[in-house]
């Protein structure tokens, strides 16, 4: 029993790695690609740069519900789930969604850096869905949260690809894990939850946009 479950945590490990190798590849040769594409088109860009930041203004002030109505069902082992649709389109508007934090939903179309990445500083939502639907687990915990299991799951993120760590006050219990259309709460940095949760969801079956980038989003 116990070979086989290292056997499966070596894989996932392994498939991991070389998501991150295959990550980094395409990186590379994006940068290549918008620095030829960007000498054709700023000419372009500096001409339509008044209209472009008047429509972001215009959007960025209106708020855009998620789309699809559902609610959350838990399961044996805990974990909620989301039954209902989870919009997947990039928006510059300021999202609504109906969990915090969100599992899921209509975002922006840059993510947050999710490379066992830690913030201290609460984050913007719709950054941090997209993270999400790259395959990352988001950790997030209010200030009734013991510091000691802050410092031991921040210990944790920053060791384990495909996760992000930031405070979140408007949630309702004081440590939470959510990863795409999943959610749960945890007793602290040793409950065995948190473990089994990661090693379902880092990169699980849930994932939207398997093996995309963690890296190169934004960052605090």
């Amino acid at each position: 029993m116990g070979s086989a479950k290292k056997s499966t945590s070596a894989a996932r490990k392994a498939r991991i790695e070389e998501m991150r190798r295959a990550e980094q590849s395409r990186e590379r040769r994006n940068r290549i690609l918008v620095v030829a594409a960007s000498v054709v088109v700023v000419a372009g860009l500096v001409a339509g740069a008044v209209v472009l930041v008047q429509s972001q203004s215009d959007d960025a002030d209106t708020a855009a519900d998620s789309k699809g109505a559902g609610h959350f069902v838990t399961g044996s082992d805990g974990v909620k789930t989301w039954k209902g649709t989870l919009g997947r389109t990039h928006v510059a508007k300021t999202v609504k969604y109906p969990m915090e934090p969100p599992v899921g939903g209509d975002h922006n179309q840059v993510w947050m850096n999710c490379n066992g990445d830690v913030y201290a500083k609460a984050l913007n939502n719709m950054n941090a869905v997209h993270s999400l639907e790259h395959g990352a687990v988001w950790v997030t915990y209010t200030s009734k949260a013991p510091k000691a299991d802050v410092e031991a799951l921040a210990a944790k993120v920053k060791k384990t690809p495909y996760t992000l760590m930031s405070p979140d006050d408007n949630q309702k219990d004081p440590i939470m894990l959510s990863a795409w259309g999943h959610q749960r709460t945890v007793t602290g940095a040793k409950d065995p939850n948190v473990d089994k949760f990661f090693e379902k969801f880092v990169q699980g079956e849930q994932t939207p946009e398997p093996g995309a980038a963690c890296t190169s989003g934004l960052s605090q």
